[in-house]
C-alpha cells in the first residue's frame, strides 16, 4: 500500500511539473508573438512615414543618395546672348553625319571652316544665329537638304571685362555676353564715395583704342549709361571726383571731393573748410591754378568783398588751390611749389553737394 502511495505521489508531482512546464512556454510564446507584434507596428509605422512624405511607399531617398544631385554647371544667365569672337574653339555637329561634323576655332576674321564648304561667318553671332547661318549654307550648296546643326562652345576667347578706378571692387568680371555699363558697375559693388560724375569705357575697334567718357553720379538714376553696352574685352574706368584743397588758415584744412555736379567756389571751398580761423589774413587770400599748359598760375581773390556780395566767387577746377595765409609774412613765404608740396599729404574729405 505504501508502495501504491508512493507511486501515486509521484504521478501527481510528474503531471504538476508539466502543467508548470505547459504554463511557462505558454507565456514564452505570447511574449515573444507580442515582441514580433511590436516589430511589425513599428516597421508598418516607418512604411506609412516613409509612404506620407515621398508620395509612394517604394520611392528613394533622394536626401541620402549623394549622386542624386545635379552635378552639372548652371548656364550663366547671358549665355543666350553670348556673342562668337575670334578664339571660341566650337565643336560642330551634324547630325547622323560624322564625316560633316568638326571641330574649329573662329578665326581672327570671324570665320570657320566646315567640311565641304567655304568659310562661314560666325563672328558677332549668338550659338542660335550661328546654328542657323551653318544650317543654311549646307542646304544652299545641295549638301544636305535637312540640316540638323548643334554647336557647343568648348572654349571662350575673352570672357572678362576688367573694372577700374573708384568702385568697391575693381578688377577683372566674368562676362560672356554684353551687359549695360550700369549693371557692370553694379557687379564690382558700386562707387566708392571718391567716384566722380564721369566714367571712361575702352575697347578695342578695327585695331585701335577707342575711349568714350559718359558722365554719371551716383545720385542719378543711371539713365545716362543704362543704354551704354559692354561687352567682354572691354575696360571700364570710375574716374575720382576732382579735388579742391583748401590749406592754411582754416578750421580743417584738406582735399575736398567735387561731388555729382563737379562745381565748386571758393566760398563754398572754405566753407567746407569749416571756416576761418581768427588769425586768418583773408586779403592775402589766393587761389593756385593750372593754365593750358599746366603750368601752376595764383589768383589773388577778396574774400571781404565775396562775403559781402560785391564780387563772384571764383569757380574752382579739380587741382585748384585754395590758401589762406596767417600772415602776410606766411604768405609771402608760402610759395607755390610749397603749397603743392602740401597737397600730396593733405586729408581728403568727401563734400556733399551744395
Amino acid at each position: 500500500m505504501m508502495e501504491r502511495e508512493s507511486t501515486s505521489m509521484l504521478n501527481s508531482m510528474v503531471r504538476r511539473q508539466h502543467s508548470i512546464a505547459q504554463a511557462a512556454g505558454s507565456a514564452l510564446a505570447i511574449a515573444v508573438f507580442a515582441l514580433a507584434s511590436q516589430f511589425a507596428a513599428a516597421a508598418q509605422n516607418n512604411q506609412s512615414n516613409s509612404t506620407a512624405n515621398t508620395g509612394s511607399p517604394t520611392a528613394p531617398r533622394v536626401q541620402n543618395n549623394p549622386t542624386a544631385q545635379n552635378p552639372l554647371m548652371t548656364v550663366p544667365e547671358d549665355f543666350a546672348g553670348l556673342k562668337l569672337a575670334p578664339g571660341f574653339l566650337l565643336n560642330v555637329m551634324v547630325y547622323d553625319e560624322p564625316d560633316l561634323s568638326a571641330r574649329v576655332r573662329v578665326d581672327k576674321e570671324g570665320n570657320i571652316g566646315m567640311p565641304f564648304v567655304k568659310t562661314i561667318h560666325v563672328g558677332g553671332d549668338t550659338v542660335a544665329q550661328a546654328k542657323q547661318r551653318i544650317e543654311d549654307k549646307f542646304r544652299s550648296d545641295g549638301i544636305l537638304k535637312n540640316p540638323q546643326i548643334t554647336i557647343d562652345v568648348e572654349q571662350f576667347a575673352t570672357t572678362s571685362v576688367t573694372v577700374m578706378g573708384e568702385v568697391q571692387n575693381p578688377g577683372k568680371v566674368e562676362l560672356l555676353a554684353p551687359h549695360s555699363l550700369l549693371d557692370v558697375i553694379g557687379m564690382t559693388g558700386g562707387e566708392t564715395s571718391l567716384a566722380g560724375n564721369e566714367v571712361e569705357l575702352k575697347r578695342q575697334v578695327d585695331g585701335g583704342m577707342q575711349s568714350t567718357v559718359y558722365h554719371y553720379s551716383r545720385g542719378s538714376d543711371g539713365s545716362t549709361i543704362r543704354d551704354v553696352m559692354v561687352s567682354p574685352g572691354d575696360t571700364v574706368m570710375v574716374r575720382r571726383a576732382g579735388i579742391v584743397y583748401v590749406l592754411g588758415a582754416v578750421n580743417r584744412p584738406g582735399g575736398y571731393t567735387m561731388q555729382e555736379n563737379g562745381e565748386l567756389n571758393v566760398a563754398q571751398a572754405v566753407s567746407l573748410a569749416q571756416g576761418l580761423v581768427m588769425q586768418a589774413k583773408v586779403n592775402g587770400l589766393r587761389v593756385v591754378q593750372h593754365d593750358k599748359d599746366g603750368k601752376p598760375v595764383e589768383v589773388p581773390v577778396s574774400y571781404n568783398k565775396i562775403m559781402e556780395g560785391k564780387e563772384t566767387p571764383l569757380q574752382l577746377a579739380a587741382g585748384d588751390i585754395v590758401y589762406v595765409p596767417i600772415s602776410k609774412t606766411k604768405a609771402i613765404l608760402s610759395s607755390t611749389t610749397t603749397l603743392i608740396g602740401q597737397t600730396a599729404a593733405a586729408s581728403i574729405y568727401v563734400a556733399k553737394p551744395f
